[in-house]
């Protein structure tokens, strides 16, 4: 059941949040709208340009509607992520999506708005959402890199003002969150501060958290044992600051990192546990049912579990 942001976020403004969950292969989508149908949570399936360019747009969204047709009580919204204006004309033009995100962040700010209001203008005509970006986030994702003394948090002042020019639905915000792995060094971490004065200055406007992974030194641990390298202080988004995120308006969380962590810790475990093996639906299945948990605990951090049912009693419009 596809249901508009705008509606999910009006009904978990301060309550919860929303899990918006990236996605490039068959084992995460399946993952995912099993782990939502036994939460009966609300999700937010998203796309990225590089899982587009990766798999084609259409076997992508092919995997994603056919899976969303077999688990038909799921509650979900279809999001573009970081689209630019090549692959959101393309999204729209697809009819499928009912929610886009243009990134024109690393713009200066009159750009920024002007493409943005564009967007939002196209957008709007068919009824889809748009949630835009405020503020440069460091780190790494997909093909987008960006060294952490260019990242700037979003400034309160600017951001009412942003939103009034645009017309955007969702504001992204740079609080303290990167992207990829190596989110925070030594005691850092999310702001705030700067989250509060932008929920002052957005009252009960619906703030989006980037970068939302927690990087368990746990499975960093785990993979290192078996071969990989990746650093040991590596961390992201701890549980106790995402619940208390949700207090100052933020309606959506997203998590990429984590999967892809999840996914090179169960295929180097098992393959370095049985060499013999080559085939792929092993670890495949091992991948799905550990993927399954993983984001059954993040509805649990968010407080979305069981939510899903208020937007199946027919009471209000899911447009």
């Amino acid at each position: 059941m596809i249901v508009s942001p705008n509606v999910l976020f009006k009904h978990c403004y301060g309550d919860y949040a929303i899990a918006a969950i990236n996605v490039f292969t068959l084992e995460q989508v399946l993952a995912v709208f099993r782990a939502a149908e036994l939460s009966d949570s609300p999700v937010i399936i998203q796309t990225t340009p590089a899982a587009r360019d990766y798999a084609t747009a259409q076997s992508l969204l092919a995997m994603i509607l056919a899976t969303a047709k077999q688990h038909p009580d799921v509650v979900y919204a279809l999001h573009l992520d970081h689209g630019n204006e090549l692959h959101i004309d393309s999204a729209l033009q697809d009819g499928r999506y009912n929610s886009v995100m243009i990134d024109a962040s690393h713009d200066p700010f009159p750009e920024n708005c002007k493409r943005t209001k564009a967007v939002v203008d196209a957008a709007h005509l068919q009824g889809i959402f748009v949630e835009a970006e405020l503020g440069v986030l460091s780190g790494v994702e997909d093909d987008l890199i960006v060294d952490v003394s260019l990242s700037a948090y979003t400034q309160p002042e600017q951001a009412a003002s942003f939103v009034q020019q645009t017309g955007c639905d969702s504001l992204a915000v740079a609080v303290g969150t990167s992207h990829g792995a190596y989110k925070f060094k030594g005691d850092q971490g999310i702001r705030f501060d700067v989250l509060a004065a932008i929920q002052h200055e957005l009252p009960s406007f619906p703030l989006v958290l980037h970068g939302g992974s927690a990087v368990s030194a746990a499975e960093i641990e785990r993979i290192n044992a078996v071969g990989g390298s990746l650093l040991q202080d590596a961390r992201g988004v701890s549980d106790q600051e995402i619940r208390r995120a949700i207090g100052f308006g933020v309606c959506k969380v997203n998590v990429a990192t984590d999967l892809r962590v999840l996914w090179t810790r169960v295929h180097r475990e098992f393959f370095a546990n049985q060499p013999q093996v080559f085939d792929p639906v092993a670890p495949g299945k091992l991948y799905i049912d550990a993927l399954t948990k993983f984001c059954m605990d993040k509805f649990q951090c968010l407080n979305s579990v069981e939510k899903a049912a208020y937007f199946r009693d027919g009471k209000q419009s899911n447009l």
